[in-house]
């Protein structure tokens, strides 16, 4: 999967096991690329319907030194859940408008968690909320992904690692050469936290939020 080997998925089920996430963050953002995220809404009595994309740009926040991180405010009711089990998710609200998907790494006590910032829709692409965006960037950013899979607030600690209302699967992960590496958006504040190239994406994907000004790959430059 990386130069960093990942867990094997779940033989059962696809579903990306516990050990998946317990790993450093940028092992794991790395590997998250090109897995599927699942939204399984339920839709009438003992029917759901299921939206999937493929995951092709994320961000990674490593700890509480990272003052782009939530984490570097300390433990709050709203950072608890970075703080607990790998491989839940971190839902939260932005500006009071849109809500953004993080899925937490690493061990027991350390809140590091992955940003998912953009899908391509494989399934139910039609049941997707549009927010006026052409079918190939319904899910191009953070707020757009959200509001197209349905993912709110009530999503927030759930476990991305059983079946249920929202999991990760295995897919099909970019090579070397295909994954870019850029700073992360939106984290100005965070001085020189916010020049970290700590953002990455699948090249050429149309669902990407934002052009990467690198035209390197990631594997050829070292983490900074």
């Amino acid at each position: 999967m990386s130069s960093l080997t990942a867990p094997a998925r779940h033989a059962a089920s696809g579903i990306l096991p516990r050990d998946f996430f317990v790993r450093s963050v940028h092992a794991v953002a790395r590997d998250l690329l090109g897995m599927i995220l699942v939204r399984a809404p339920a839709a009438a009595p003992g029917r759901t319907e299921r939206l999937a994309g493929r995951i092709v740009e994320v961000e990674a926040y490593d700890g509480p030194d990272d003052l782009a991180c939530h984490a570097s405010k300390g433990r709050t009711e709203r950072t608890d859940v970075m703080f607990g089990e790998a491989g839940h998710a971190y839902v939260y609200l932005v500006y009071g408008v849109h809500c953004c998907l993080n899925v937490v790494t690493g061990p027991v006590g350390y809140p590091a968690a992955v940003l998912i910032r953009a899908l391509e829709p494989l399934e139910g692409r039609s049941r997707m909320a549009p927010a006026g965006a052409r079918p190939d960037r319904i899910a191009a950013g953070p707020g757009r992904l959200t509001r197209a899979f349905r993912i709110d607030l009530s999503l927030n600690r759930v476990d991305l690692c059983a079946p249920g209302p929202l999991f990760i699967e295995a897919g099909d992960p970019p090579g070397a050469r295909e994954v870019v590496r850029g700073a992360r958006i939106g984290v100005e504040y965070a001085g020189p936290w916010a020049r970290k190239r700590w953002r990455l994406g699948v090249r050429g994907s149309p669902a990407l939020s934002r052009p990467f000004t690198t035209a390197r790959p990631a594997a050829a430059r070292r983490r900074s």
